[in-house]
């Protein structure tokens, strides 16, 4: 079971941003914080934090890795996230041209390299 609740305090905003979503799934949590730019406006960030065990320190620690989402972005990661889970769901793959680009209409700050990703797992 997931467990959903708001972290807020007395104005309706957390102490980071404007809203605080914690999903509870197992081992790991995940937030879901809403939080404003310089410019007021809303991005997303999606964070993993996972309990671990340090041995160095002798203590439990939180291993962390964080999603940054701008609202331009949200359809695009939103139809892509459906499209997976529907594919793990039912084996039915989606259409993969709708995702494909070319460089030019990458974004020009842009310089991941997708192959040096995998090469971290």
């Amino acid at each position: 079971m997931v467990d959903f609740e708001m972290m807020e305090n007395k104005d309706g905003a957390n102490k980071d941003g404007v809203l605080s979503i914690p999903v509870r799934a197992g081992k790991r949590t995940y937030f879901f914080d809403v939080k404003v730019t310089r410019n007021d406006e809303y991005y997303l960030t999606i964070t993993e934090s996972k309990k671990r065990f340090s041995n160095e320190q002798g203590k439990f620690t939180y291993e962390k890795h964080k999603l940054f989402l701008y609202k331009e972005d949200f359809e695009k990661f939103n139809n892509a996230f459906a499209d997976a889970i529907k594919f793990i769901e039912t084996g039915e793959k989606p259409d993969m041209t709708k995702y494909s680009f070319e460089r030019d209409n990458q974004d020009k700050n842009s310089d991941v390299n997708f192959e040096d990703l995998d090469a971290k797992e």
